[in-house]
């Protein structure tokens, strides 16, 4: 029997947007979070420690996987 509850995302990463330096990640059980490229990997590791972030069943982009809006140091 194959059981699909196993195949559910663990991460969310909502749809690529050029308004912000961010993307909203939702974390299961735990809620939505901006996040910045660097903050990314780190924040999975913190709640998920085994997950392997590059792992697409379990990790799910919306759009564009591992693209980030542009963002310079100094722009608001």
């Amino acid at each position: 029997m194959n059981d699909n509850s196993t195949e559910e995302p663990l991460v969310k990463v909502a749809e690529f947007r050029t308004d912000s330096r961010y993307r909203l990640v939702h974390f299961k059980g735990a809620g939505w979070k901006p996040l910045a490229p660097e903050e990314f990997e780190p924040e999975v590791k913190h709640h998920f420690p085994d997950l392997d972030p590059h792992d697409p069943v379990r990790v799910h982009w919306d759009d564009r996987p591992w693209e980030w809006p542009a963002w310079h140091p100094g722009e608001a």
